[in-house]
């Protein structure tokens, strides 16, 4: 496990994570957006709209169907699809 250091704003987060949730990050410049595009909410959420819908699917778990959509969000970050 590894213990991060926050800032203060950031202090209600739980600080410790597993080494199972790290992934290799793949630099892309789009990645980097300016602080003072992004409008941080009290609750640490952001607005964003969804864009598009990209597919959907139905699975079978045992006698249950659960439908998904794939969804294309648009916010200050950029498109993130999920």
């Amino acid at each position: 496990a590894y213990r991060i250091a926050l800032p203060p704003s950031l202090s209600n987060l739980h600080d410790v994570f597993h080494v199972s949730q790290l992934r290799r990050y793949i630099a892309d410049p789009s990645h980097v957006i300016e602080a003072d595009d992004v409008q941080v909410r009290d609750n640490l959420t952001v607005e964003t709209v969804p864009l598009r819908i990209e597919g959907r699917e139905v699975k079978k778990l045992r006698n249950k169907e659960i439908a998904s959509v794939k969804v294309v969000w648009g916010g200050p970050a950029g498109e993130n699809a999920t």
